[in-house]
């Protein structure tokens, strides 16, 4: 116990193959050499939320049937995590299971371990897609619910017949968009889904890596909103979000689109901005113009929420943080202002 200090040096000693995801912001895996790099403390955690690392540590042995924990650690002011509660959580772990994981639980055992501070329940959304994601990434079968999902995608239920297809079998579609023809599947039956299908669908595709050809068809689906004289912001926010795993390029082009509009920069469409298509804020200009639409909504607490979110993220740190002294439009400069009161007060 005494040399096992990190998560890393955890699984490593218990001769299992593992893997880290991010679950705070899009779900999507952190390198197993870069999370080592984040607790030994040589870099920020890369996606926090609310100053928070929310992670899955799925974990194997030959068999493939992943023991998996859902875990949350606050972080410093640094973004770094704290040392103390990785520490304590391994405690946790070794007090209820000894140094070797690769092992089944009892039932005794189980509750010991999910009596910690640390573990956490996804929302049933991104548990759903968490699952189709392993199960693609280790070739395990697909859920029950997979072959309905796709059977209705296929329109062969009828389009108004969604009632009876699972969440579970519409996120392993997205977890397999390049196997079966899923790809071309989802994009002809978009034109075709009634509300609440299509909103899971967009649900599921917020954390997929998007084949091109679906992500030019939903751009058109998000263009369409842009130009329309009576947009639906919703629809346009929960389409922001499922094209953050569009190439860089394509995603930048909409998001300025959207923030060359003040009617299209609804606090909703900026907070799935903020919260899944984070990384194309990396340039100054653009991070600006997103600062000074969030400024022109009126709702200084959003305004502080979402840039003390993504000051807190590495990539836009440097990039956020000179606004505050300095900025051309008079509007973003107030409200930077009030931001610097209010954290102060």
């Amino acid at each position: 116990m005494d040399n096992i200090q990190t998560l890393t040096a955890l699984l490593k000693n218990s001769g299992c193959q593992y893997q880290i995801f991010d679950l705070g912001r899009r779900i999507q895996p952190i390198e197993n050499d870069q999370f080592s790099h984040v607790e030994q403390g040589h870099q920020a955690y890369p996606c926090p939320v609310k100053r928070t690392a929310h992670l899955a540590i799925a974990y194997w042995n030959e068999t493939k049937q992943p023991w998996i924990w859902f875990l949350k650690f606050a972080l410093d002011e640094r973004g770094l995590l704290q040392q103390a509660d990785v520490g304590q959580f391994i405690k946790y772990v070794v007090e209820a299971m000894g140094t070797r994981l690769n092992k089944e639980l009892t039932e005794e055992q189980q509750d010991k371990l999910a009596n910690n501070p640390y573990t956490f329940k996804p929302s049933e959304d991104k548990m759903a897609v968490f699952h189709s994601q392993i199960r693609a990434t280790l070739a395990m079968p697909c859920s029950q619910y997979y072959e309905h999902a796709q059977h209705y995608f296929s329109g062969g239920l009828g389009w108004n017949n969604w009632q009876t297809v699972g969440l579970q079998g519409i996120t392993d579609i997205c977890a397999r968009l390049n196997q079966e023809q899923n790809g071309p599947l989802v994009r002809k039956a978009l034109s075709h889904l009634p509300t609440q299908p299509l909103y899971a669908l967009l649900g599921a595709l917020e954390h997929t890596e998007l084949p091109t050809k679906l992500a030019e068809r939903l751009e058109e689906f998000a263009q369409a909103e842009i130009s329309s004289q009576d947009p639906d912001l919703f629809l346009l926010s929960a389409l922001t979000r499922a094209l953050s795993g569009a190439d860089e390029k394509r995603l930048s082009q909409l998001i300025d689109s959207i923030l060359s509009s003040p009617r299209l920069s609804h606090p909703e469409v900026l907070i799935a901005i903020a919260g899944r298509a984070w990384n194309v804020l990396n340039s100054n200009t653009r991070a600006e113009q997103f600062l000074l639409r969030l400024a022109q909504t009126g709702n200084q607490t959003l305004f502080n929420q979402l840039f003390a979110d993504l000051v807190m993220l590495p990539e836009l740190r440097m990039v956020l943080l000179p606004l505050l002294h300095g900025t051309p439009s008079e509007e973003l400069a107030q409200a930077l202002i009030k931001l610097q009161q209010d954290t102060k007060s």
